[in-house]
Parts: structure tokens; sequence; C-alpha cells
């Protein structure tokens, strides 16, 4: 979703979060709650924004409310009550809504809830401007057909950009498949990648047509592409050429239609010079690299990330805890050498150290320092008493 409504009628501190909506790559649209009819839709979908009272005023005319909705392609709606002493949050018609109740403190939190919410691909959280650049230089690169060589270190998000990459493309209908070159022995990956024929191999019973095959007019990730054994190599590098695949025990080749896009957490110019990989595969996957930085590299991603894992792992927007502002300093003061997944780790032992309450600096154990000192745990729930 790339375009925001905002109702101006009460929202307070509007222009502040219609400037943070842009910065987070919306297309931010305003309007009086009178002239909602007469707004020009340019878009596919949005999201809209506005306060609880103009709210009440829509609910007073249901059928008007739903019309307007329809009108406008509102998919998901964030209605903002007023700063109080603490955050809330209530979702309502099966996630579509969430009534969002600020905290007078921590403002910038409460904006990131938003900003992630009304995003419904949830495809790439960020808040930093390097990400930002690179996520459009990705939009542009998904347009075409070429085929694309994605490095950075472990942990940064290659994954979640190569499924940017697939749902910005015309391809983003049909398949997107991701396989992981390292999971996969050498003498199962052929088979895997381009199928076989019955009989073609012991215990080759039934016939396969192979990953290329499943993602023919998609897209098909290989992931940690610089561990694929050398003679596999080759015969990637013929049917990225040919755009054809020859299963294994089959003496006909079968014509795909694929968009391929490789991973690794190498520089591949020393696996080249060392020889464990194919030069002129190589050039061949390497039509238009990109990479991706460290965490430590974008500080300004990390709390949009935080949101995102934090309602990935609580169950949803609706259940999602505060963070408090002393929590976000302390998460962005820090390194993060193991990137997006110790991130994703320190989160979830917040979760259970927080319980139902905020999330505080205490309760991030970070550094070995942290594991020695266990941060406070929220009381267990009280037992019930036996019957009978």
């Amino acid at each position: 979703m790339s375009a925001i409504l905002c109702v101006t009628d009460g929202l307070a501190d509007g222009e502040a979060w219609i400037t943070h909506l842009h910065n987070r790559g919306y297309e931010v649209h305003t309007a009086a709650l009178g002239k909602l009819g007469a707004v020009e839709v340019t878009w596919p979908q949005c999201g809209l924004l506005l306060s609880h009272a103009a709210a009440k005023k829509l609910a007073a005319d249901s059928t008007g409310f739903v019309k307007w909705c329809r009108q406008l392609k509102a998919e998901r709606i964030v209605v903002l009550g007023e700063a109080g002493k603490g955050f809330k949050l209530k979702s309502e018609f099966n996630g579509t809504t969430l009534h969002v109740t600020p905290a007078d403190n921590n403002w910038r939190f409460t904006a990131e809830v938003v900003a992630r919410f009304l995003d419904e691909d949830q495809a790439a959280a960020a808040g930093d401007p390097s990400t930002f650049n690179l996520l459009r230089l990705a939009r542009r690169v998904a347009y075409s057909d070429v085929t694309v060589m994605l490095v950075g270190p472990t942990g940064t998000g290659k994954e979640v950009l190569s499924r940017y990459l697939h749902k910005s493309s015309p391809r983003a209908r049909n398949p997107f498949i991701a396989v992981n070159c390292a999971a996969v022995p050498d003498t199962m990956l052929e088979a895997l990648l381009f199928g076989y024929e019955r009989g073609a191999f012991t215990g080759a019973h039934h016939p396969n047509k192979g990953i290329f095959r499943a993602a023919d007019s998609g897209t098909l990730l290989l992931d940690e592409i610089s561990e694929m054994a050398l003679p596999l190599q080759a015969k990637l590098l013929r049917v990225l050429q040919e755009k054809e695949v020859t299963p294994l025990g089959a003496s006909k080749a079968v014509p795909v239609d694929v968009r391929v896009i490789a991973t690794s957490n190498r520089y591949m110019m020393d696996e080249v010079k060392a020889g464990r990989f194919r030069e002129d595969l190589y050039y061949r996957l390497n039509v238009f690299p990109l990479v991706t930085k460290a965490l430590e590299e974008r500080t300004g991603d990390i709390l949009p990330i935080a949101v995102s894992l934090l309602a990935k792992h609580a169950g949803g927007f609706a259940k999602l805890p505060e963070i408090t502002e002393e929590a976000i300093e302390k998460l962005e003061a820090y390194s993060w050498p193991g990137n997006v997944r110790e991130l994703e780790n320190v989160l979830q032992r917040a979760l259970v150290l927080a319980g139902t309450d905020p999330i505080c600096g205490e309760h991030l154990m970070i550094e070995m320092d942290d594991m020695m000192h266990t941060a406070p745990v929220a009381p267990p729930m009280p037992r019930l008493a036996a019957v009978g």
C-alpha cells in the first residue's frame, strides 16, 4: 500500500503525522471530512488515518461510511484517540481497523506502529534513508526481467528484499520459490532444481518437474548460491543462457520463463579468484547487483523492524506491547553483529520478560552482562482454586 489519506478534522499533530508517513515512503493525501466524497481517487488502494472524533461522525452514517471506504479503496483504517498516560490498541473488523491511543511521552513508537499497520503487504520495514534508496532502486529493477545478485552480511534481509522485488514486478501474481543451496546436498540439488523422469535414479518412482518449472512465469530465489558445487554451476549456467531445463533421465529440454535472484553473504570475486565459483556464471548472475547493509549502518531501520517483529511474535498488532523510549534508545545504541536475527532473538526474550507490561530497557537482554543480571520477570498469572 503506497497511498494514505489523512482526514484532517480533529487530527492532533496532523502535520507531524503527514510528515512521518511521507518519510516512510507513502504518498500522503489530505481531505476534510465534508469533502471525502469529492476526493479524486488515483490509487489502486489506500490506508485511512483519522481522529476518534471524525470516526464518531462517520459512524453516525454507517452506510455512508462503508460507501466512502469503498470509493476511496481504503483497505486499512487507523483511528487516533487523544494522547494519554498509557499506550493502548484495539483492533476491529477482522484486523482491518486499529484504534490507537498514543502515550504522551512516546510519540515516535506510536507513529511507527501506525506506519507499519498501514502497510497492507508488510513488505519491507524501513526507516533509514539508505534503505529507502535501496528499495527505490529495487522497484526500478523489478519492472525488468534482469537477473539480480544480492550480496550482504547474514541476517540483513536479503530474502525480504527478494520478495519485495517479486511483489513489485509484473510477475507478482505468479509463484515465488526460494531454495537454500547450502541446505540441500549436492546430489539432491540437481534433481530438486531441474526435475527428473521416472526411473532416472534409484527411488525415482514418480516423475518430478523440479523447482525451475514450478517457478515458471514467476521468480526463483537461489539463496547462498556460493555454496553450490562447481559441476552443478555449469548446468545452471546453461539453463540461464538457454532458458530451458533438461530433467534427469530426459532427452528433451523444456523451456522455462523464470526470473532468477541469487544471494550470497560472501564477496563473490574472492570466490571466483579462489576457484570455488565459475567466473562465467558469476557474470551471468551479476547483471544487476544490489547490496544490503549491516543493521549497525542503518539505525533508522531498527525501530520499524522491531515493531514488525513484535507484531509477528505477539500475535498481531492488536496485542503489540509498547516499547518505551528508554528501550528504543538502547536498541539503537547497540551494534547488532548478528543483524536482524539477533534483534529478533532479543525482542522474543523481551516479550517473555515483560509479560503484559511495556518493554523497558531492563527487559532487553542484549549483551552478556544483561544475561548475568537477569531482568525482572513479570509476575505469573494467579492460579485458579480447584473446584470440588
